[in-house]
């Protein structure tokens, strides 16, 4: 587990520790939770849960002409279990588009997985997005973690996080593909002012096996100049590398935009992940190699 740089005292620690209602059954630690966190939650009468709660009441989402309010699925929240000595969270994180990025990179640099990135609703405005995160480890840590994203999720309501544009079209590409396909090494085809790139995977559906021709595949594809250029495109992987793919996009600067699956009942599962980057080429092509390489590719 990673090592947090934020650390509660011992002995604050140890006081809120005895003043938070611990329970033996349930081994969690609420007022620790809310302090760290700086959210207020609650303990399930049910379950051994305790989830705070943050109602995005500073959003002024309008959905089809219809108002929006935090009832209406727009509260981010997170819930603590114990796990083996320790705590399980799992939280969904309800976002303005311009801010899934910034708070996605403190998620990952505290510790914590993302494990999807969707959209529950068309016609929003402002576009709303929903995050889901995820650890395992001592309580202290995990709630720290998720209180660097709640605090990231507060500063950046109040700014709007720069989304860099591009001014760039496919019929005026100069791009020269011989670098990128040599940094990503796999080969591409230009045309019509687009550069792709396509690497093939494969799994299993029914017991037939599902490959590069059906749709399970990363792509990229390059419009613009060896100085400034965009890609986009879908990283297909296994669950297991989608932490390694994401950390490195986001420590190249290229923004993800969804994560979630295309299929069901495939084995090994696939999950796809859309990308956004405007750079240098070459940086962008290094960006998406530096994600290839913790797939092995």
């Amino acid at each position: 587990m990673t090592s947090f740089s934020f650390v509660l005292p011992a002995l604050s620690l140890l006081a809120l520790t005895s003043q938070s209602g611990f329970c033996a059954e349930n081994k969690l630690h609420p007022e620790v939770i809310e302090k760290l966190t700086g959210v207020s939650g609650k303990m399930d009468a049910k379950e051994p849960v305790f989830k705070i709660s943050y109602p995005r009441k500073d959003l002024k989402v309008k959905t089809a002409g219809v108002t929006m309010t935090p009832g209406m699925g727009l509260t981010a929240w997170t819930a603590f279990t114990p796990m083996k000595g320790e705590v399980m969270a799992m939280g969904d994180i309800v976002m303005t588009e311009d801010q899934v990025n910034p708070v996605m990179s403190v998620a990952l640099e505290n510790g914590l997985e993302v494990t999807a990135l969707h959209n529950h609703f068309f016609y929003d405005s402002p576009k709303v997005m929903f995050m889901h995160i995820g650890g395992m480890g001592p309580e202290e840590k995990i709630a720290a973690a998720v209180g660097k994203v709640f605090a990231t999720l507060k500063s950046t309501a109040q700014t709007k996080p720069q989304f860099e544009q591009a001014d760039l079209d496919p019929s005026k590409t100069t791009l020269n593909p011989q670098p990128v396909t040599d940094v990503l090494g796999h080969p591409g085809e230009l045309k019509d002012g687009i550069l792709k790139v396509t690497i093939g995977a494969k799994t299993k559906m029914m017991g037939a096996e599902m490959g590069n021709a059906m749709g399970v595949n990363t792509w990229a594809a390059f419009v613009g100049s060896d100085e400034k250029s965009l890609v986009d495109g879908d990283f297909a992987m296994k669950e297991n590398e989608l932490q390694g793919v994401l950390k490195a996009l986001r420590t190249a600067k290229i923004n993800v935009v969804a994560i979630h699956n295309h299929m069901t009942n495939e084995n090994p599962r696939i999950i796809f992940l859309h990308f956004w980057g405007v750079g240098s080429t070459v940086e962008l092509a290094r960006g998406l190699k530096a994600a290839l390489t913790t797939q092995g590719k």
